[in-house]
């Protein structure tokens, strides 16, 4: 498995697209698939924010993660985030999606974020605080209640 900016294999663009909306569109109703694909087609610099990264297998993806500074304008006192976490199905339970999480939090480090924030739902709480990552707030977002974690991407302990 290779881990690589989308902005290298945008013949993926399309589809990625699609899937976002198919599994955050809950999110956000209105949200359509040319929102989400003009969206991600501005993420053409391979070291900055917005960013997202595709886990490769030859010339397919198995899954995706971005590093966005608004994951979504409810949440906009916290800044920079981990979003959009997505390994395809057939890619599950194989270390895909902490591998994404390791990428985008190194990449974070890299550019000198001080702290990332990630949001999910309560279950998946124990996923990411395997991977280092601490609550920081628990709280409703649109039908959802969501759990705002955090890390500190430059810290040793990461």
């Amino acid at each position: 498995m290779q881990i690589a900016p989308l902005c290298h294999h945008r013949q993926h663009l399309d589809k990625l697209a699609r899937t976002h909306v198919q599994a955050f569109g809950a999110l956000l109703p209105e949200w359509t698939f040319e929102q989400a694909r003009d969206e991600l087609a501005t993420h053409v610099a391979p070291n900055a924010v917005p960013n997202t990264w595709l886990a490769l297998d030859g010339a397919d993806w198995l899954g995706s993660v971005s590093l966005l500074a608004e994951d979504d304008p409810r949440l906009a006192a916290y800044t920079p985030w981990l979003a959009s976490l997505y390994v395809r199905p057939a890619a599950r339970a194989r270390g895909v999606g902490a591998a994404l999480v390791r990428h985008c939090v190194a990449a974070a480090a890299a550019l000198g974020v001080a702290r990332l924030h990630l949001y999910c739902e309560p279950a998946r709480v124990p996923c990411y605080a395997r991977l280092g990552w601490t609550r920081l707030d628990h709280l409703p977002l649109g039908a959802l209640q969501v759990v705002v974690m955090t890390i500190e991407p430059g810290s040793p302990h990461v």
